[in-house]
């Protein structure tokens, strides 16, 4: 039976929040949430993960939701959460997933914690920012203006960003608490990304996430954003555990020159481009199996190379 709240606290004396869905006694993976996001952002359907034989943990990244802020965390900072998680579980072997904003998380745990991480997925996942990652233009270019502003506040600094997102948060809570669909405003998305918001598994998603993932205001958001622009404090090239790296052709929010990035930097990633996806595919339940089956087994998505 799934768990929507449970705390730990780690050794630096932070309390950690997070939530178990599918088999407790199933292979442990543990999902790390977009930007922004929380521990509620899964597909609602618990049974899929049963049926599937996986034990998913998601949690609130620091400064998320129910979970205490870390000021000045880096993306490779993301890890000492993980670690704490697996211990407090039992989990001495893991694999970890993360989409968009989670993406760059979840390689932190793959290129840090070798010996705990069996497998690991970058969905959508943005690339480092200046060497050795994208150069500046090559890194905001095809992104949606929206996005560019937000990253443009994270490059002026915290001051700068802290109150901007907590104007956007105000803006968009009550049009979620109206239609959830509409949570990303005047993005210019794909049809597909616009059809994926309007199920009502999506907009089931989103309504809970906006709901829960600023308890304690925007700090997770901010450090995100702030952790981005900034070195990662880990090196991708360095990765050594399998890796999937899953990116859509026609996607506005993350391009597809971050996941080319990734694709020919991550060590003998496997790679699955969507020719017509968007920031999300078309069949959720089908690339959540193909990824729980990475995770689980090693085995690649089709059409993957």
């Amino acid at each position: 039976m799934s768990e929507t709240l449970r705390t730990v606290v780690g050794p630096d004396g932070r309390t950690l929040a997070f939530a178990v869905w599918g088999d407790p006694d199933g292979f442990p993976v543990l999902s790390l949430h977009g930007t922004p996001g929380c521990r509620l952002s899964r597909w609602p359907d618990d049974d899929l993960f049963q049926r599937l034989g996986v034990c998913l943990v998601t949690h609130d990244r620091a400064g998320y939701g129910r979970s205490d802020r870390r000021h000045g965390r880096r993306v490779a900072d993301e890890a000492d959460d993980v670690v704490v998680l697996a211990d407090h579980l039992g989990f001495e072997r893991f694999g970890v997933t993360g989409a968009s904003g989670g993406g760059p998380h979840a390689l932190a745990c793959a290129a840090l914690l070798p010996d705990r991480v069996v497998r690991a997925t970058c969905e959508v996942g943005v690339a480092p920012l200046g060497p050795p990652g994208l150069e500046r233009a090559e890194w905001l270019a095809g992104q949606d203006p929206e996005n560019v502003k937000e990253f443009g506040w994270a490059v002026a600094g915290e001051d700068v960003l802290y109150p901007e997102l907590e104007r956007e948060l105000a803006a968009i809570a009550p049009r979620v608490a109206v239609d959830p669909s509409s949570f990303l405003g005047n993005f210019e998305l794909s049809d597909e990304d616009r059809a994926q918001l309007a199920r009502p598994e999506q907009m089931q998603i989103i309504r809970e996430t906006f709901a829960e993932l600023a308890a304690t205001g925007v700090a997770g958001w901010v450090d995100d954003d702030l952790a981005f622009v900034e070195p990662w404090g880990f090196a991708v090239d360095r990765i050594t555990v399998p890796v999937l790296v899953r990116y859509g052709a026609t996607d506005v929010l993350v391009p597809p020159a971050h996941g080319e990035w990734l694709a020919a930097n991550v060590p003998g990633c496997v790679v699955k481009i969507d020719d017509t996806a968007g920031h999300m595919g078309p069949d959720p339940v089908q690339e959540i199996s193909e990824n729980l089956h990475w995770l689980r087994d090693g085995v690649p998505p089709p059409e993957s190379r």
